[in-house]
């Protein structure tokens, strides 16, 4: 009895240590579960609580418009057409020089009187200043006085002639007389040349000499004042006298463009004073040196001057090739003019337009106008600029 009791407590301790061992594995399952859970559950509520992806905008661009009736805005396709190229460069009207005439004094004295100044019209033989000078008193001495001897001289020849006819004189006494007379004759001649060149006359013993113009022309130059002395020839010439019926146009062409000019050919000259004329100017000379510092030689042009030239005026001078080369035109209307820059609009489809910048030339019959570059022939421009920036610039 004794053994069948310690067997049956041994079975109970048995079957007790096997239920905690089972129940030991199922408490260690379940805070497995959990905290497999636990940790499924943060992943969830990191993910959740991370910052949205950012999104990207592309900004529209700024010369493309868009429109709701496109229709209304008429578009015109650039025609093609030929033209000669052209070189245009800027000048300035200069006088013709060889039409240049100083006004001098071989007598030196003092200005008592002026009668012409800088700027004035005149005309050929219009007194222009007064000088008393001593050099014309001491002249018109000598010419009386040469004057005198010849009457001498000759009264002494006549004398001899008659003496040699009777006889009385020799042959000898007579070619000296003779040869007396005939000298007294050219210190005549000489003495009323000096006072020629001087300036003065035969006839005017006051000391006083009129300087007259030598041309008719402008007086561009002046260097003499009232009471101002006169120095002759080694001082500045009192005055100049331009001759503008026919003037000088130089311009400034760089090494790279001489090729579009040629002796003798003609270019356009226009006035910024006077829009809208043009005149004729003649090559005349392009300069064979180069100014080191600016790399470009002057170009002379003739030109008769209408009279609306005056000296110092800046010109546009236009020279045509002989080449010609293809170039746009569309409506003048077409052409945009924004801050000193020329837009044209293109269609871009879909109710769009985008600008295009261009850079016009000059005005075509019908109101058209060319285009030297930016645009291709064919294609499609709206023909009022004007208009749609209107619209666009309304909103």
């Amino acid at each position: 009895m004794f053994h069948a009791q310690k067997a049956r407590a041994g079975f109970h301790t048995a079957l007790r240590l096997r239920y905690c061992v089972v129940l030991t594995a199922v408490l260690l399952s379940l805070v497995f579960s959990v905290m497999l859970s636990g940790c499924h559950s943060e992943k969830v509520d990191a993910s959740a609580e991370a910052p949205p992806s950012t999104k990207i905008e592309h900004e529209s661009d700024v010369n493309v418009i868009k429109v709701d009736h496109p229709d209304q805005f008429p578009l015109f396709t650039a025609t093609e057409y030929r033209a000669a190229q052209i070189l245009t460069l800027t000048g300035v009207v200069s006088p013709d020089i060889t039409r240049n005439v100083p006004v001098i004094s071989l007598a030196t004295g003092r200005v008592v009187e002026i009668k012409a100044r800088l700027g004035d019209q005149v005309k050929k033989g219009q007194l222009l200043m007064r000088i008393r000078s001593s050099d014309i008193a001491a002249a018109f001495s000598d010419y009386r006085k040469a004057v005198a001897d010849e009457a001498l001289a000759r009264t002494q020849y006549d004398r001899a002639q008659l003496l040699y006819d009777k006889g009385a004189i020799a042959l000898n006494d007579l070619q000296v007389s003779k040869d007396a007379e005939e000298k007294a004759k050219v210190d005549v001649e000489t003495t009323a040349e000096r006072l020629k060149v001087l300036g003065a006359g035969t006839d005017n013993p006051s000391g006083v000499v009129d300087i007259v113009a030598p041309i008719s022309g402008v007086i561009t130059d002046q260097q003499v004042t009232n009471a101002a002395g006169v120095a002759g020839l080694g001082a500045p010439n009192p005055f100049t006298i331009s001759d503008l019926s026919h003037v000088w146009v130089l311009c400034d062409v760089h090494e790279n463009e001489m090729p579009f000019i040629q002796m003798g050919e003609y270019a356009d000259i226009s006035l910024a004073a006077y829009p809208g004329q043009t005149f004729k100017g003649k090559v005349t000379n392009i300069g064979p040196v180069m100014d080191p510092n600016i790399r470009t030689a002057k170009v002379r042009l003739e030109i008769q001057n209408p009279g609306l030239m005056r000296v110092g005026m800046f010109v546009t001078s236009a020279f045509h090739s002989k080449t010609e080369e293809k170039r746009t035109a569309v409506p003048a209307s077409a052409i945009l003019h924004l801050h000193d820059r020329e837009w044209v609009y293109l269609p871009a489809g879909k109710g769009q337009f985008h600008t295009a910048e261009v850079k016009a030339g000059a005005m075509l019959p019908g109101n058209q106008q060319e285009i030297l570059a930016g645009l291709q022939p064919g294609q499609q421009v709206v023909s009022n600029a004007l208009e749609l920036q209107n619209a666009v610039t309304g909103q």
